[in-house]
C-alpha cells in the first residue's frame, strides 16, 4: 500500500463513531456561542463553558482514542510479520485520530476567537499560544492512554486509567495546585485556575512530559511476546 493509502485506511478503520465526537462538540460550541451572543447575558459564563469544552472534552476524546488504539487489532500475529513495524502502525493510527481531533479543536478555537469569547476567559493567553489550552492536555492524555494500553493490554483498563486521571484533575484543582510539581502537570490550568506566572510553564511541562510516556509505550510495543499476549480483561 502507498503511504497515503495507509493513512486513509487508518482513518476508515477508526469508524464513524470514533470520528463523530469531536465535530459534534464543535457544532455544539457554535450553537452555544450563537445563543450566548443573542442573549447577551452572563457572557463570562458562556465563555467559561466554551473554553471548558475545548480544555476538558477534547483531551478526553483524544485520550480515550489512544487508550483503545490497541484493542481493535484482530490479527496482531500477521501485523508483526509485515515490513511496516507494528509500533509504526499504532503511532500512525494514533496520529490520524489526534490529527482529526486537533483539526476540530482548532475550528472550535476559531469559534471562540471570532465571537470574542477568548477575551472573556480570565487566564486565556493571547495569540497562537491560546491553542495550547487544548493541545497540551490532549497530547498528554493521549500519551497516557497509549502507555496504559501498551502496559495493561486491556482497553477497559486503559480507558479507565484515562477517565480516572481526567476526573481527579477536574474535580480537585485546589489540592493539585497546592505544590509546584503537581501544578505544572495540571491539565486544566486555563479554566480551573492557575498561578498566572505558571501557565506557560505548565503547558510546556505537559508537552515535554508526554514524550517519556510515548517512549515507554514504544518500548513496551516492541516486546512481541507481550503484544502477542492479546487483550486481557
Amino acid at each position: 500500500m502507498k503511504p497515503l493509502d495507509l493513512w486513509a485506511h487508518e482513518l476508515r478503520r477508526a469508524g464513524p463513531a470514533a470520528l463523530a465526537g469531536a465535530p459534534a462538540l464543535v457544532l455544539l460550541m457554535a450553537l452555544l456561542a450563537i445563543l450566548g451572543a443573542r442573549l447577551g447575558s452572563r457572557e463570562s459564563t458562556t465563555a467559561f463553558m466554551l473554553a471548558g469544552a475545548l480544555e476538558w472534552v477534547i483531551p478526553l476524546i483524544t485520550g480515550m482514542a489512544a487508550a483503545s488504539s490497541l484493542g481493535r487489532d484482530q490479527a496482531v500475529e500477521l501485523q508483526l510479520t509485515l515490513p511496516v513495524g507494528y509500533r509504526s502502525t499504532v503511532l500512525r493510527r494514533l496520529a490520524v485520530m489526534a490529527g482529526w481531533t486537533g483539526l476540530c479543536a482548532a475550528a472550535g478555537s476559531a469559534v471562540l476567537a471570532v465571537g470574542g469569547w477568548w477575551g472573556l476567559v480570565p487566564d486565556a493567553p493571547g495569540g497562537p499560544a491560546v491553542q495550547l489550552t487544548w493541545l497540551a492536555p490532549a497530547l498528554w492524555l493521549a500519551a497516557l492512554g497509549l502507555l496504559a494500553s501498551a502496559a495493561f493490554r486491556s482497553t477497559v483498563a486503559a480507558t479507565t486509567t484515562v477517565a480516572f486521571v481526567w476526573v481527579i484533575e477536574l474535580m480537585f484543582p485546589g489540592p493539585l495546585q497546592a505544590s509546584l510539581p503537581s501544578r505544572l502537570l495540571y491539565l486544566f490550568a486555563t479554566t480551573r485556575g492557575m498561578v498566572p506566572d505558571d501557565w506557560t510553564a505548565n503547558r510546556v511541562v505537559l508537552l515535554c512530559s508526554a514524550l517519556p510516556l510515548v517512549a515507554a509505550a514504544w518500548f513496551l510495543l516492541g516486546d512481541a511476546e507481550r503484544v502477542l499476549g492479546g487483550e486481557t480483561e
